[in-house]
């Protein structure tokens, strides 16, 4: 009998709270593990007295589910993704749908979707953001892929994404390996926010000596402002608790910080696309940093720093500084992560909608922040904004905070503490605005010890060599980038 509406391979907690919701919003849904073990315990306890079928094996579970058939698996990117569509492909027909629900690398997903298009299966590579919590209640949901599944999945995920001003946080985002970039990238804007965060943290205990309650208090604070998100909501959580002994727990933690790659991957992809987005590569190198922690240990006691005496100025108007300069660098990173979507939807011609991406972003996952609808009005003024920089919102927002940005880096240089993400945002933010750059001298080097070539200001597009010595030739090298 067919009865389930979609199946999800992967029972790990993310697929357990996915089906659960699922199940929440009226759909039946089937559920398969490789382990077969992990269905009955599952089906006996969680799902306990739902409509959730279990299912033996694939086989079992593709015999009970409605055509299209829509199979989505939940489960370690990779290998393991193409070994389940390996053994899915002869059991399914054309114009059934396998859904590719983990942190797949984009490239993978654009391949699967080529190859299943091949043989009349429709493939989804879909971004899941939220963690356990958002998957359970509403998570946001960045699917791409092959656009002729999605009228047969579109009414299951915008019903379980995550609803923000009663909009789903979920909506069709382009071909192939679109959706699967799409998380890619937010989980590279993830690690700025993080490192951001981290860094304002450090400003505040290193500098200004504040307590971890007061440190508390400020992060509450700031998220009753334009800073209003969910990590900022929970670095407050973070500094206030205290564990079983009464003393609180952040500094008992060791500063090595773990990754699994897809801040690497953005980092990479921008390398690539040739994008200078500078904030998550600083944010992916700060972590590697991190983990030299028995190199920093040693150096900690033979590399001196600055002299300098205790912080002698208003401690409440430098809060307020790190504050604005956190929002400043903010922006910086959302701007270069939409100028990495730019590139990439010209690259593959993706025909990525940028504001509703912001939209995706507003609930259910870890970025979600109310600075989001911000670049959606950006988008909705200017549908071709070259940069989220250039709108007269966000133009404003820099002016009013580049003064207190600026005092920050050059007081936190001044004594010593590292800023690797609020320093690269502000060189982004100068190098940006400023109409010459002295890459006019890189290209004359170029030129001089390799005859590059370069252009001239007068006649852009017609490229030229010198014989700078007077002994060396006038032949030019073939004009290539490097």
């Amino acid at each position: 009998m067919n009865l389930a509406d979609i199946a999800l391979i992967g029972l790990a907690v993310m697929g357990q709270n996915l089906i659960l919701n699922m199940n929440d919003h009226g759909f039946v849904v089937c559920a398969y593990n490789r382990t077969v073990s992990k269905v009955d315990e599952f089906l006996a306890n969680e799902a306990k007295g739902t409509k959730i079928v279990g299912a033996r094996s694939l086989e079992d579970m593709v015999s009970k589910l409605k055509k299209p058939r829509r199979v989505m698996m939940l489960v370690k990117a990779g290998q393991a993704v193409d070994d389940f569509i390996q053994k899915l492909e002869p059991l399914l027909e054309a114009g059934d749908i396998i859904i590719d629900g983990g942190n797949s690398e984009y490239r993978d997903s654009t391949r699967r979707c080529k190859e299943l298009k091949a043989k009349g299966i429709l493939f989804v590579g879909s971004g899941v953001s939220g963690g356990e919590d958002g998957a359970r209640y509403g998570p946001s949901l960045m699917p791409g892929g092959d656009s002729a599944a999605w009228p047969h999945i579109k009414d299951i995920f915008q019903s379980i994404a995550a609803q923000v001003e009663n909009e789903p946080c979920c909506d069709w985002v382009g071909d192939e390996g679109a959706g699967h970039f799409v998380k890619m990238v937010h989980n590279g804007i993830e690690y700025g926010d993080m490192q951001l965060i981290c860094e304002a943290y450090h400003l505040m205990k290193d500098i200004l000596g504040m307590e971890q309650d007061e440190m508390a208090k400020a992060f509450e604070d700031w998220n009753k402002t334009e800073l209003d998100s969910f990590l900022i909501e929970i670095t407050s959580d973070i500094l206030k608790y205290k564990g079983t002994d009464g003393e609180h727990l952040l500094p008992k933690i060791q500063d090595t910080a773990g990754q699994k790659g897809t801040g690497k991957w953005t980092a990479i992809s921008a390398l690539e696309f040739g994008v200078p987005v500078t904030l998550i590569g600083e944010a992916v190198f700060a972590r590697c940093l991190s983990s030299l922690k028995r190199e920093r240990i040693v150096a900690s006691k033979q590399l001196c720093g600055p002299k300098h005496a205790p912080f002698k100025g208003d401690k409440a108007a430098f809060l307020e500084d790190i504050r604005k300069a956190l929002y400043a660098s903010k922006i910086i990173s959302y701007a270069q992560g939409f100028i990495l979507f730019r590139q990439a939807a010209e690259e593959f011609g993706w025909k990525l909608n940028y504001g509703g991406i912001a939209m995706m972003w507003r609930g259910g996952c870890i970025i979600r922040s109310v600075f989001l609808g911000k670049i959606k009005e950006a988008f909705d003024r200017s549908p071709d904004l070259q940069n989220l920089l250039l709108d007269g919102f966000f133009k404003k927002e820099m002016e009013n905070c580049q003064d207190s940005w600026r005092r920050v880096v050059s007081t936190g240089v001044q004594f010593g503490i590292p800023m690797p993400c609020f320093t690269t945002a502000l060189s982004f933010y100068d190098g940006y605005r400023h109409e010459m750059l002295p890459a006019n001298l890189i290209q004359a080097q170029r030129d001089y010890f390799g005859a590059h070539t370069y252009e001239l200001l007068a006649k852009p597009g017609v490229f030229v060599h010198t014989n700078w010595t007077g002994h060396g030739g006038n032949v030019s090298s073939s004009s290539y980038n490097v």
